[in-house]
């Protein structure tokens, strides 16, 4: 994974002047004795100067995501100005109390401070993530540090991420379009360029003395699915492009990826189809996402952060067959209904990790469009085979057409079911997906394609999209409760 950031935390104690600092100081040690792997300030910030110095000192330590730790108290206004003065994600916590015997002298009173804090932050329109119960021990604030990390590597990223696009959102995919002003937000930079910019690049690497050594590395990736090897010598040249313009266009930012239009003219003027490329740059952690997806591509790189591992990009695609159900699902797992079940598919961008057993064949859909009753050529370059069965979150951050921004997230499971079709595709099992489909899916206007995390990684999914500022994000809701536009009859 080679565009994704790493994180090196540090950890800031403050106390109110009226409070033992030393209180502060010997809980913070704890907390560094629990988590070793984070650098230990020790400024305990009690002032403004306070906060400037530990800002500093931490700043020159290298660190880019902060823990700030309510030793007690803590003074409201320097230790919210940290989360203004540090230039990274930034998480609170506070001090949960010794024991009984030291409720006299050695109360902290942190339990308090946390609500102050909370309330200086919102009076500051700053940001931060705090934990779902942010009072606890020393080891109980170590496991709050560890699942922060995979929050604050996706905020980082995203703040030093630009999407390179490449062709204008297809007509008959206006679903994806939506406005970009909501990335800017979010800190995202957005470089839109034309199908022939890419095509130019294209061009100009053949025969590229790169070329032999991506085809070798590709026939040792596929093994026995390399069925279609006379395509992999453009395959390569395309790999080669899109590792070329990632440098070359990176600019400001540290960290790319990729929304390009990936048919019906890319077949006719590059020759192939780009998926099984777009696989080996998502296992690269570089999402490459079809169809000019940009918030797609976005809602992957998340995924890619959040999970440190490759992601997908899937349509949600069709309705599994009653008899599959009937013969495949019903009464052999924990309990699916039939419309908890669906097909995930996408042509072939899935990274071989994920599959089953993956082959390099054509694809299937734009045969038929693009060169009908003939020997597949332009149309090869998928890398198909069923998903691999076992835990993950389909989930999207989503541009709305009024302007807004959105997100939902699910988390389910790819069912050990042969899929008997074609694509990148597998047999996904989410609890209430019919409702949700109906309720948030349609009822919310989200386009076809979700980001597929493998894993169950929803609950740090919502803090990112939380810290991000999207204000609205949907579950897959229980039975037990309705969704507001469901209907109660």
């Amino acid at each position: 994974m080679i565009n994704i950031p790493k994180v090196k935390l540090g950890i800031i104690s403050v106390s109110r002047d009226c409070f033992p600092i030393e209180l502060s100081g010997a809980r913070r040690e704890a907390i560094v004795a629990s988590y070793s792997d984070i650098y230990e300030c020790k400024i305990t910030v009690e002032n403004e100067k306070d906060m400037l110095e530990a800002a500093e000192d931490v700043y020159n330590a290298g660190v880019n995501a902060l823990v700030v730790f309510l030793g007690n108290f803590g003074p409201e206004t320097p230790e919210t100005l940290l989360a203004k003065f540090f230039d990274g994600p930034v998480m609170y916590v506070a001090a949960a109390e010794d024991a009984t015997n030291k409720l006299m002298g050695g109360r902290g009173d942190a339990y308090c401070g946390m609500l102050n804090c909370s309330y200086n932050l919102g009076l500051r329109n700053l940001k931060a993530h705090i934990p779902e119960y942010p009072v606890g021990t020393a080891n109980e604030i170590a496991r709050m540090i560890a699942e922060f990390v995979p929050i604050a590597r996706a905020v980082i990223g995203v703040r030093s991420l630009k999407i390179l696009s490449y062709g204008p959102r297809p007509q008959d995919f206006l679903a994806c379009n939506a406005p970009i002003k909501q990335l800017f937000n979010m800190g995202v930079e957005v470089q839109e360029n034309s199908e022939l910019d890419l095509l130019v690049a294209f061009n100009a690497r053949k025969d590229d003395p790169r070329i032999p050594e991506v085809i070798a590395d590709m026939e040792r990736e596929l093994g026995d699915g390399n069925k279609m090897p006379g395509i992999l010598p453009k395959l390569a040249q395309f790999e080669i492009t899109l590792l070329d313009l990632a440098e070359e266009n990176k600019g400001s930012c540290e960290y790319v990826a990729f929304a390009n239009k990936c048919w019906p003219a890319f077949q006719t003027e590059f020759g192939f189809v780009p998926c099984y490329v777009n696989s080996r740059m998502a296992a690269r952690g570089i999402p490459v996402s079809c169809e000019v997806d940009i918030y797609g591509v976005l809602s992957e790189y998340i995924g890619t952060c959040v999970s440190d591992s490759p992601v997908t990009l899937l349509d949600i695609n069709n309705s599994v067959p009653a008899d599959m159900y009937e013969n495949e699902i019903k009464d052999k797992f924990i309990y699916y209904s039939h419309t908890d079940t669906f097909m995930g598919f996408h042509c072939g961008n899935t990274p071989m990790c994920h599959l089953s057993k993956g082959a390099l064949k054509h694809q299937l859909i734009m045969h038929r469009l693009l060169e009908p009753d003939k020997e597949p050529d332009i149309t090869r370059g998928t890398l198909e085979g069923d998903i691999k069965p076992g835990e993950i979150t389909f989930f999207r951050v989503q541009g709305t057409a009024e302007g807004g921004l959105t997100a939902y997230i699910a988390q389910g499971e790819v069912l050990p079911v042969p899929t008997q079709s074609f694509g990148g595709i597998g047999v996904f099992a989410i609890k209430e997906m019919g409702r949700f489909y109906r309720h948030v899916l349609i009822a919310d206007r989200y386009p076809h394609h979700g980001a597929v995390a493998f894993g169950h990684h929803g609950k740090a999914i919502f803090d990112v999209f939380t810290y991000l500022g999207v204000p609205k994000i949907s579950y897959n809701q229980p039975a037990s409760l309705p969704y507001p536009t469901e209907n109660p009859f």
